[in-house]
């Protein structure tokens, strides 16, 4: 019997169906220590920074509060990467395409324009293979280099599927209740000085670590 072979697109359209299905059982509890509910929306472009095994909850997260706000999510090069970017465009996220590992500087260069087109700009700084919870230095560099500040974004399913991936990605089940914690922004000044930016890398991969429920 043939194998059926969906494309991104028609994958990305039925993910996001799945998704909005399930998101409608979903109970939220926004813990927002950055105040950024408080501020104008749309407004100054920031990096929000998410750990690559709990993307999958952002969409419904910025379609529940953030849609004011335009936002473009950094995903990779690889099927995988454009299946994501079609998921997103089903919740008004743009994407830009590229990685560490596969088209670096051409994503490099989108994240700039978007961030100077007034854009948010979501970020999976241990994506697109690993190592979980090893947050690489791609989104220091951006921060350093446009000004614009980093926002820790947590989000904690209380019960979730995980699959046998890299990252061990999840999905929250049915009912479940979801943390989604909001930490105060952090800034860093232009620089190209390598301990600084590196000082800035261990800082926020501790905050981020922290904000994972299941890092030991």
């Amino acid at each position: 019997m043939a194998r059926l072979r969906l494309s991104p697109q028609t994958t990305g359209r039925l993910i996001a169906l799945v998704m909005k299905a399930l998101a409608r059982t979903w109970r939220w509890r926004l813990v927002d220590r950055g105040n950024w509910l408080n501020r104008p929306m749309p407004g100054p472009p920031i990096l929000w920074v998410v750990w690559h095994n709990r993307i999958g909850m952002a969409p419904q997260m910025y379609w529940k509060w953030f849609r004011r706000q335009p936002v473009a999510v950094l995903t990779s090069a690889s099927k995988d990467g454009e299946i994501l970017a079609e998921t997103c465009r089903h919740f008004t996220m743009e994407a830009a395409r590229g990685s560490s590992s596969r088209r670096g500087a051409q994503a490099l260069r989108e994240c700039l324009t978007y961030i100077r087109n007034g854009r948010d700009v979501c970020i999976t700084p241990d994506g697109p293979r690993g190592p979980r919870y090893h947050l690489q230095p791609g989104v220091i560099r951006l921060a350093a280099h446009t000004g614009a500040p980093m926002l820790p974004l947590h989000l904690r399913p209380h019960r979730a599927w995980r699959l046998k991936s890299w990252d061990g990605f999840l999905i929250p089940r049915p009912f479940t209740r979801i943390d989604v914690i909001l930490d105060p922004p952090r800034s860093i000044n232009r620089t190209n000085d390598e301990a600084v930016l590196e000082n800035e890398r261990r800082q926020l991969e501790d905050i981020m670590r922290r904000g994972a429920d299941d890092y030991p």
